[in-house]
């Protein structure tokens, strides 16, 4: 008998392993510091997370009354209803309310509620011209649960390997640590847009494969986080093609994809993709692919809505993933209600479709000026280089930090990185995350941000920026002058 006096179970020394090993940089040290610094008074600009409202993005108007209208049922019942609210978001509210007998007070069947999943199947068959089964898709609390729930069934111990981009977005890692997976990394070509050179891919998966581990999935982010490119429709078939030659399953993050400030490469899910090659890829290649209300221009990040669609998955498998989600009992209503209005907006016709489109586009079309506004700015400034960001809602300049900024670094016992953008956040209060969160390759060194602040503060925000950036090679780079790179 141990007593009172022994190790007890939440102790530090006795938690899982696992936990201790999980990192996430984009709520890490920089954050931790920023928040101090916000408690001391100092004006913090929090663009160290892709979370629209938090920076002054204004909720679109129809699917706020409709989830309204569904969390207070009793509105419907006054005469008055009518002056509120308009009549299609009234008539929506009560199909929604039709859906879930129980309102949003009530657990939904573990995968959603169906009429919601075959919105989101309808939505997905005008989007690739295939149909979509409602049966496979499962509603999430945001993209992350359902991702979450995908490794968590793949990875059966340490020798199973994920293929993962790097610069990644870091739930990936942190996810497939919790699980004691393994992460096999890929490494995105910079120098060609953050783009995917299969050579090393194939490479990667030979020398995890020589250490014994069991290489099962491979991760794609499109649009990209933190890297903002778009891929183009031959990349996608190269990568499925991968996927069936290496037998991976593909597991599909698409959950910027009505974020795309560019037009050469719009985007095309891998799902379409898929079914375009036909036979025999068409009907092996595993698939799950991802989406959520969270992302896109929508950023009804604290909604939490999501989710996963499963492509040539066996039965029985889908059995299992179904015994998991009801664990859980159902993810959230007033999330999958959401969902159902993102994949099934307003209508041409519709009393609130004008308004709809006149704000939607507002915040697409301002989207796309930040993102040439951040890089233009990054790529005016020393020692920093940026490429633009083609789609998602996010900046990753490659910071050039002189040798003398390292070793000061290294004094300071942070790594380089993270030393600039504790510095950027000190002098600034632009709380940013330092590349190393994300992965890159040895000795080069990135800051990630989003381009989400207001458009009327991006000039002043990049002039900060420069300036401090400035300051700082001034102090480091032992010249002056000097114009910067730029890839424009």
């Amino acid at each position: 008998m141990v007593g009172g006096g022994g190790r007890k179970p939440l102790d530090y020394e006795e938690l899982n392993e696992n936990v201790k090993k999980v990192q996430y940089a984009v709520r890490g040290e920089l954050y931790l510091r920023a928040s101090e610094l916000q408690k001391e008074g100092k004006k913090i600009i929090f663009t160290n997370v892709g979370n629209p409202h938090a920076l002054g993005q204004k909720p679109l108007t129809f699917p706020r009354q409709v989830v309204a209208l569904c969390q207070a049922p009793f509105l419907l019942d006054d005469p008055n209803v009518g002056l509120i609210f308009p009549a299609d978001a009234i008539a929506r509210a009560k199909h929604y309310l039709s859906l879930a007998p129980g309102g949003l007070g009530a657990y939904s069947d573990s995968r959603g509620i169906p009429g919601v999943r075959k919105e989101v199947a309808e939505f997905i068959q005008r989007r690739d011209g295939y149909p979509s089964d409602p049966e496979l898709i499962y509603l999430t609390d945001g993209a992350s649960k359902g991702v979450m729930q995908m490794l968590n069934t793949i990875i059966r111990n340490e020798r199973d390997g994920i293929l993962v981009p790097v610069p990644q977005y870091p739930l990936y890692s942190a996810a497939i640590s919790l699980f004691g997976g393994a992460l096999v990394p890929y490494y995105l070509e910079e120098e060609a847009n953050w783009g995917l050179d299969f050579a090393n891919i194939r490479q990667t998966v030979t020398a995890a494969r020589s250490k014994g581990i069991t290489v099962r999935a491979m991760v794609i982010i499109n649009p990209g986080n933190p890297t903002g490119q778009c891929l183009s429709e031959g990349t996608i078939r190269e990568l499925l093609s991968f996927c069936y030659h290496e037998n991976l399953v593909l597991l599909a993050d698409e959950v910027y994809q009505q974020n795309i400030y560019q037009d050469e490469r719009p985007f095309i899910s891998a799902r379409k993709v898929l079914f375009d090659m036909g036979p025999p890829m068409s009907r092996e290649v595993q698939l799950i692919s991802f989406h959520t209300v969270s992302k896109g221009y929508w950023g009804e990040c604290g909604q939490r809505g999501g989710y996963f669609e499963m492509t040539n998955l066996p039965p029985k498998t889908v059995d299992e993933i179904y015994k998991v989600a009801s664990i859980a009992l159902s993810p959230n209503v007033p999330g999958q209600i959401f969902m159902g209005l993102m994949v099934n907006p307003p209508k041409p016709g519709d009393i609130s479709y004008m308004k709809y489109a006149a704000e939607s586009k507002a915040i697409l079309e301002s989207l796309r000026r930040r993102a040439h506004i951040m890089t233009d700015g990054f790529n005016s400034c020393r020692n920093v280089v940026c490429n633009f960001t083609e789609g998602a809602m996010y900046s990753f300049p490659q910071i050039r930090l002189p040798q003398r900024a390292i070793d000061a670094a290294k004094s300071a016992g942070k790594a380089a990185d993270v030393f600039y953008c504790l510095k950027l956040l000190e002098a600034t209060g632009i709380s940013t995350v330092p590349g190393s969160g994300f992965g890159q390759k040895e000795g080069v060194f990135h800051l990630r941000t989003t381009i989400l602040p207001a458009e009327e503060d991006m000039p002043a925000i990049m002039s900060s920026f420069k300036k401090f950036n400035d300051s700082f090679m001034d102090q480091y780079d032992g010249y002056g002058g000097g114009s910067g790179y730029s890839r424009m």
